[in-house]
This record gives structure tokens, sequence and C-alpha cells, in this order.
């Protein structure tokens, strides 16, 4: 087998959706290496998350539990349709045994059915808890990596609770990850004794949110939280702080990496954000499982040419290989990849997940629980003099 770049990866462009993707999975034959796809969105609005999971793909690990793997690695531009048309390619065409990715929730949640129908497993690196929850008949093939919004929203309210907030004006990107976010958010509120003064959305890829921000601001909120990801979630805070506003700002794990803090510069300062251990992993204690692994992996990913700084959205990824490391081992007692057996083999294997330390936390999968993580998968850090910094 030949491929366009080194270590087994091949990069393509969008292409369209060939043939009925269960029937395709169901009758491919047997291959010699597990052929893991790899789905990302490296372009377009979500290319912050995107692009450093994309130059993870060469450092991944060439085999897995003993095996030989061969990654495809397909960018969607961030757009859901793109998904859909990437995973069916990936499904008819190259015959994957799993699916890693998309790196957004709206195209994760496109993945559903898709997944499902051809009975391919996947893994998403995206936040939303609606990917994974309920474990039903649409997400028994799914898992997913990074923590939940309804974890990290306990994290949230219960900071801004201890910190003196009371009214709090929320503004979220208008699709399904800013949803999630202002339905688990206002879910929390009332028990937390903060009051919900204000709510806005506005799209990832507007040019301005002035309207919305000049009607937060009306209504006098202490506390402003931003439901967003990637370096457009920059664009709220930055007209906050051009009409002076002075209170605590802050934003979710889906802006946890470098690229937030170059585009967003000063205007971030003080922000407080829920991330992953990875994100701080030299400042917290040795007792933390994260930490070790968290280190082994900022040195090969910092090593990459001009990936700069670590990156959270890399490490779900990286964790998603941990995962897939063990199921590969278990489910090669039974079947060989490239057939259904083997697909199936690997799902139960994924589901069945026990006490896995990884770079956000320790993964414990069952047949309710298709993300794994506890309280241990998330601390508070806060944005000084450019930096990230743990505060809790």
């Amino acid at each position: 087998m030949t491929h366009a770049i080194p270590h087994a990866i091949r990069s393509a462009l969008v292409v369209a959706g060939l043939a009925v993707a269960a029937l395709a999975a169901s009758t491919a034959p047997a291959h010699a290496d597990v052929r893991v796809g790899v789905l990302f969105s490296a372009t377009g609005p979500g290319a912050s998350v995107g692009l450093p999971q994309q130059r993870t793909v060469d450092i991944l690990p060439k085999t897995l539990g003993g095996e030989k793997v061969d990654y495809i690695a397909l960018d969607d531009a961030s757009d859901p349709t793109n998904a859909v048309k990437n995973a069916r390619r990936l499904i008819t065409e190259d015959k994957v045994d799993i699916v890693l990715g998309p790196s957004l929730t709206p195209n994760s949640l496109a993945l559903l059915d898709v997944m499902t129908e051809a009975q391919v497993p996947m893994i998403s690196n995206a936040a939303s808890a609606s990917i994974v929850e309920p474990v039903d008949a649409r997400r028994k093939w799914i898992f997913k990596t990074p923590q939940n919004d309804a974890m990290m929203t306990t994290l949230l309210t219960q900071h801004m609770r201890d910190n003196g907030s009371k009214n709090v004006a929320i503004i979220a990107f208008n699709d399904a990850y800013g949803e999630g976010w202002i339905r688990e958010f206002t879910k929390l509120a009332d028990l937390r004794g903060l009051n919900v003064v204000a709510v806005e959305r506005y799209v990832r890829t507007d040019p301005s949110v002035t309207g919305q921000v000049l009607k937060l601001l009306a209504a006098n909120p202490d506390t402003v939280f931003i439901a967003a990801s990637g370096t457009p979630a920059v664009l709220p805070q930055a007209a906050l702080a051009e009409r002076g506003f002075k209170g605590k700002v802050y934003q979710t794990h889906g802006v946890a990496n470098n690229d937030f803090l170059r585009v967003g510069g000063k205007v971030l300062e003080g922000t407080f954000v829920p991330a992953g251990p990875v994100l701080v992993a030299e400042q917290l204690p040795d007792s933390h499982p994260s930490k070790k692994p968290s280190l082994v992996f900022i040195k090969k990913y910092e090593a990459i040419p001009g990936a700069g700084a670590r990156s959270t959205f890399a490490a779900y990824l990286w964790d998603a290989t941990l995962i897939l490391d063990r199921a590969i081992a278990q489910a090669k007692r039974s079947a060989s990849p490239g057939t259904p057996e083997f697909r199936r083999a690997l799902r139960d294997a994924i589901e069945q997940t026990k006490d896995l330390v990884a770079t956000n936390g320790v993964y414990n999968l069952s047949p309710t629980d298709h993300l794994g993580l506890d309280q241990r998968s998330r601390v508070m850090t806060q944005i000084r003099d450019g930096k990230w910094v743990l505060i809790q």
C-alpha cells in the first residue's frame, strides 16, 4: 500500500458519498492492517480546534493493540454535510474499522445515524453530552473523549458562586454546541443561586456581535459566560472589552489552546476557563493521575514542526488512540480487521474500557456511559499574562 505522505497517513479533500454505508461495511473483505479514519475540521471556522488534531495524526502510534495501523485522515472544513460525506467515503471506499472524530459537535451529531447504520464505531473529539447521551440505539456505536458540557458546567457554576457571581449573561453559538451549554447551564443556575439575566446567540462566522453584546450589558450582569469554541469565541469578549465591561468572564473548554490566546491577546486577561488537565500539566500536583501521560504527550506534540504549544484538542485525539490500543488487543482475539465481526468486537471492547489513565482524565466506560470521565478530568484555569494558570 502506498501513501502520499509519510507514516501511513493519507490526507484528502472532501469527497462525495458513494454508496449505502451499511451494505458496503457488511460486505467488506478482511484486510491485514487496522484501518482508522480520522475526521477533523482543519479549515473553516472550527480550524483552531481541528488543525491541532490534523497535526497530531503524524505522531499517532503506528501500531495499536499489537497491530499495524493505517490512518486515513480527512478535513471536513467545519461543515456537517462534509463530515457526512467524508464518513461515508471512509466506510464505503476505505473500509475503515473505526472513525476518530469529528472535531465539532454539529459534525459529530450529523454522523450518529451514519455510523450506527454502518455498524462502525466512532470516538468523537467534540464536547456535547448529546453526542453520547443517552446511550440509545442511535448512540450504541458512538463514544467520545472530551469532557461533557454538563461536567464542565458543574465546575463553572460552582466557581461562579464561590467567587461572588449573582447575575450572569450568556452569549453562545447558535448551533448544537451553544444550545447544549445553555441547556446545561440553566439547569444548574438556580441551584447555585445564579440569576441568568440575558441569553444571546451568534453564528460562528459572524463578523460582529455588537448588537448582542449591547443587549447583554443592558441586563447589567456581573458575569458573562461565552459558550463558544475556537478563535470565534474571542469575538464577544473583544466586544465586551471595547464597551468597558469590568465583570468576570468565563469561557468553555472549547477554547483551551494557545491559538485562542494568540488571537485574543490582552482582552482575555483574567478570563476563567475550565479545561482538561493536560492544558496545565506541569502545574498539576504529582499525585494527579493525568500528569505523567500528559507530559509524555506534550513532549511528542510540541516536537512537531509548527505545532506550537500543547492543545487539549490534540490531546482528545491522542486519548482516543490510548482507548483504541486496549480495545484492538481485545477485539483481535475474536476476529480479523476489516470484518463486521471485528468492528462489533471493537465496539464492545471500547465499551469495557476500565481505569485507563490518559491526558484528560481516567476513562471508565460502560454500556450506559460512553465517555467515562469523572471529576479528575477537569481543572479551573485563568488566563494571566497571556498564559494558562491552574487555580483549582
